[in-house]
């Protein structure tokens, strides 16, 4: 009885979605694996460009809270003079953090997700996270509560 055929659901069953084409070497999965590592490490760079995206926009807000306040206090000529040239200012020549966004995104990116889809779908028969699933199947304990292939369906 193969349990696979008989049961292709069970969790203790590596999903077909995660499992090495047939003819795919180690070498190509190995590879394949190195790029979407790459990626994922690009994602949380993306990240923190979002966070400093949004942390820079909410200090701009701060600092025209700031400088209302002194001028409230009665120091107009310093509120004046940070308001002039702190609000509103560039963080780079001509670029708000939205336009960094927006370049990170259409010129590295988005060109990056492609180029990883493309090597998906070309040697991986369009499979994801097969390096890694391999790794599940290596360092797990086959048959152990806790240690299932995938969630039981």
């Amino acid at each position: 009885m193969d349990s696979e055929t008989d049961n292709p659901s069970a969790p203790d069953m590596q999903s077909p979605a995660h499992r090495r084409p047939s003819g795919v070497d180690d070498a190509t999965v190995a590879a394949a694996g190195k790029l979407s590592e790459a990626l994922e490490c690009v994602e949380r760079a993306r990240g923190h460009l979002y966070s400093f995206h949004q942390l820079m926009g909410h200090s701009d807000l701060l600092l025209g809270e700031a400088v209302d306040a002194l001028a409230d206090a009665g120091h107009a000529t310093i509120s004046q003079r940070i308001d002039a040239d702190m609000i509103g200012r560039n963080i780079a020549p001509g670029r708000w953090t939205f336009q960094l966004v927006e370049e990170f995104d259409d010129g590295y990116w988005g060109p990056l997700r492609e180029h990883d889809r493309a090597v998906r779908d070309e040697l991986m028969d369009g499979r994801r996270h097969v390096f890694e699933a391999e790794m599940k199947e290596r360092r797990r304990t086959h048959g152990r509560s806790g240690h299932e292939a995938r969630p039981a369906d």
